[in-house]
């Protein structure tokens, strides 16, 4: 299980240096990791996580196949958007098709770079964006409301309880609150998803900054993340020209530009683990001599959920998943001196699956 991630931006804001950046990496990384595909619009890149590497030399598998990530490069919007102003519309429809939207937002002063409401304010930018999405939702509703009056009328269950969320988001998008702000019981959390609002996408604030602000970020990407704890948003402070400069070096090289910077990783890493963290998402391990491999899964997802991850026969015939936890594998040196301390267990059905598990499962074929 992957997921998408859509950048959006408004013009001069970063976003296509970021996403040259994000495609360079994927390109760089295709000959190393199967799996990569590359289009013009899309960038695949893998979840960086040092435990995978750990993982690998203990058991001394012959590949290593991490965990990936999908970017989107989506159309450029502009105020007018909802109403099909420059690409609205393949705006609208391209976030409706991602999981996430990573939100690159100008914090940086330069006179060369012109922006397109001739001022900086991250702050404004961001409501422009919203607006723009909180509309096309208003819309949206408002012509589903129309069309399943008469369902309604004739008492279709499925109906009224789209109907009833549907006026929950309204009055939410009315007051000028996204929608994800609605808070939706466990019975009705289907029907919730399948209406395919473009404000209940998490969003992450990408802080795009000077070169020489991407350590501890400025005034502008201070208010960016103010703003994004009162929303319950999460923000990263990357700059794109670094990305891009760094995804033309060599990792040895990377890594001593970075050091130059004063910065421990590259921003993309930051970005990526942010946007998994976004989604709840977290990851359990395959190891062997063939290859240590990572798996995504969604927080609290069961052992069978997890095994339907690898294939769906794996959850049809689930009989029980032996577990390491990561620390174990590790302090003890691998899956036979872990067994040996009975730090091997058995867990069946009923088992969550915990971030950096090792597993293997059995089941029936």
């Amino acid at each position: 299980m992957g997921f998408k991630m859509g950048i959006v931006g408004l013009p001069n804001v970063g976003k296509s240096t970021l996403f040259n950046a994000l495609t360079r990496t994927a390109a760089a990384q295709a000959a190393n990791f199967p799996f990569c595909t590359i289009e013009p619009n899309v960038g695949e890149v893998a979840v960086p996580d040092d435990r995978l590497d750990k993982l690998a030399a203990i058991a001394a598998s012959k590949s290593i196949i991490p965990t990936r990530m999908t970017f989107v490069d989506i159309a450029g919007l502009v105020k007018g958007a909802s109403k099909g102003e420059g690409l609205g519309n393949q705006f609208l429809a391209n976030i409706r098709e991602v999981d996430a939207i990573a939100h690159v937002l100008r914090c940086f002063e330069d006179g060369d770079v012109t922006h397109v409401e001739g001022r900086v304010d991250p702050v404004a930018d961001a409501e422009t964006i919203d607006t723009e999405l909180m509309l096309a939702d208003i819309e949206s509703i408002e012509k589903r409301l129309q069309n399943i009056v008469r369902k309604v009328r004739g008492g279709d269950k499925e109906a009224v309880q789209q109907e009833r969320l549907m006026r929950m988001a309204l009055e939410a998008l009315e007051a000028g609150n996204p929608a994800r702000v609605v808070e939706v019981d466990e019975e009705d959390a289907k029907a919730w998803r399948m209406l395919q609002l473009l404000t209940t996408k998490p969003v992450l604030y990408v802080c795009n900054v000077g070169e020489s602000e991407a350590a501890e970020g400025n005034a502008f990407s201070a208010s960016v993340a103010e703003m994004a704890a009162s929303q319950g948003n999460a923000h990263v402070i990357i700059s794109a020209q670094i990305e891009e400069e760094i995804s033309q070096l060599e990792p040895d090289e990377a890594e001593m530009f970075l050091s130059e910077m004063g910065l421990e990783e590259a921003g993309l890493d930051r970005l990526i683990r942010a946007g998994y963290d976004l989604l709840h998402l977290e990851t359990y391990f395959t190891v062997g001599p063939k290859e240590a491999r990572a798996w995504t899964i969604k927080t609290g997802t069961s052992a069978p959920k997890a095994a339907g991850v690898i294939h769906g026969d794996f959850e049809k015939g689930f009989i029980r998943a032996e577990t390491i936890a990561y620390d174990d594998f590790v302090s003890l040196g691998g899956e036979g001196p872990a067994k040996e301390a009975g730090k091997m267990r058995a867990e069946g059905k009923g088992y969550v699956v915990k971030d950096g598990d090792v597993l293997h499962f059995l089941f029936n074929t």
